[in-house]
């Protein structure tokens, strides 16, 4: 069964950076965007931002200009650039994709392939 392996996690002081990588177990996997959510302790798996087969990006707002999604075509990869991280942003980090849909790539509908999740922990 296809599934995503999410990478690059870790403990960061406040103002620090990661990037998060994610890649297929299936590399011919097809697939029209990817996408990053997390889920803090206690709460909802929220969206971080999405990046469509066109290379269009798009974002929460608690994440505008401090996270950044990107793709390596040929790697099969997908990354998350995290600056300036706040305590706030503490979660498992999770991608996933799936095909072209009707539903907002903010959400969670058009997504039928999940990783394992990446523990991301912001403290000093």
């Amino acid at each position: 069964q296809v599934h995503l392996v999410e990478s690059g996690g870790g403990l960061v002081q406040p103002g620090g950076s990661l990037r998060l990588s994610c890649v297929p177990s299936d590399v011919t996997m097809p697939y029209y965007a990817t996408a990053w959510f997390r889920q803090a302790p206690g709460k909802e798996r929220e969206v971080v931002g999405a990046i469509t087969y066109d290379g269009d990006a798009v974002y929460a707002d608690s994440v505008k200009g401090r996270f950044t999604i990107s793709r390596v075509d040929a790697e099969k990869m997908v990354y998350l650039q995290m600056d300036n991280l706040k305590p706030e942003d503490t979660a498992v980090y999770y991608c996933a994709s799936g095909l072209k849909s009707t539903f907002s790539v903010l959400t969670t509908r058009p997504y039928s392939y999940w990783g394992q999740g990446t523990q991301v922990t912001v403290s000093s």
